[in-house]
């Protein structure tokens, strides 16, 4: 079983280990930054973009923060925004009006903590591949874990490793090229019911991590 971050509608790397192996939730180590706790990367007309979430930082005085009390900030129309650009960016893909209505209820309502809207586009990315999704989730925080595979270093937006992923045709691929390990939206909105088949591969093995 691998322990994994829930993170914000996951980059292709994650969801394939998500989708195809024992999972485990960690949701008892404490929030970072710099990390897709609360950003994803998608593709529009500019290249590759950031949709980042807002959260209520408590301060450094405060000590550290829980990944699974980290609270949303609603007071900037982030949903609206995230919303829209994904608009733009995917409305002439395959696949988008297939989808659209599954992922913009995601949007239309306000979501209080993190740790929770994170899960919930995991839960609503596979109920559109028609798969059903893990729910173990970690019962303490071990430094190293005695009983499952440690994946959670996949949560650093840091990460730079060598993958083996195969291009497909993206929206904006004749202005940037092929842009690898985007959000699973970006696989979703372009391959849609051949995602899974597509995730069926091998990017990464930990010996390139």
């Amino acid at each position: 079983m691998k322990l994994i971050h829930p993170s914000y509608f996951p980059n292709i790397l994650t969801f394939s280990y998500i989708l195809h192996h024992p999972i485990c939730w960690e949701v008892n180590d404490n929030y970072q930054k710099q990390t897709f706790r609360n950003r994803t990367y998608i593709s529009n007309d500019r290249g590759k973009h950031i949709l980042s979430i807002p959260i209520i930082h408590v301060g450094r005085f405060n000590g550290r923060q829980k990944y699974k009390d980290v609270f949303i900030d609603n007071t900037y129309p982030w949903q609206r925004q995230h919303w829209r650009t994904l608009e733009t960016a995917y409305r002439a893909s395959p696949f988008f009006e297939f989808y659209e209505d599954d992922i913009k209820h995601l949007y239309d309502q306000p979501h209080e903590r993190l740790l929770d809207f994170n899960l919930k586009t995991i839960e609503t990315i596979f109920e559109c591949l028609q798969r059903d999704m893990p729910n173990t989730k970690s019962t303490e925080f071990e430094i190293t874990p005695k009983t499952k595979e440690d994946y959670r270093f996949l949560i650093s937006a840091k990460l730079k490793p060598n993958l083996n992923i195969d291009g497909y045709t993206q929206v904006f691929s004749d202005r940037h090229g092929f842009l690898p390990n985007l959000s699973i939206l970006d696989l979703l909105f372009n391959l849609g019911p051949n995602t899974v088949d597509y995730l069926n591969h091998e990017f990464l093995t930990l010996n390139n991590a």
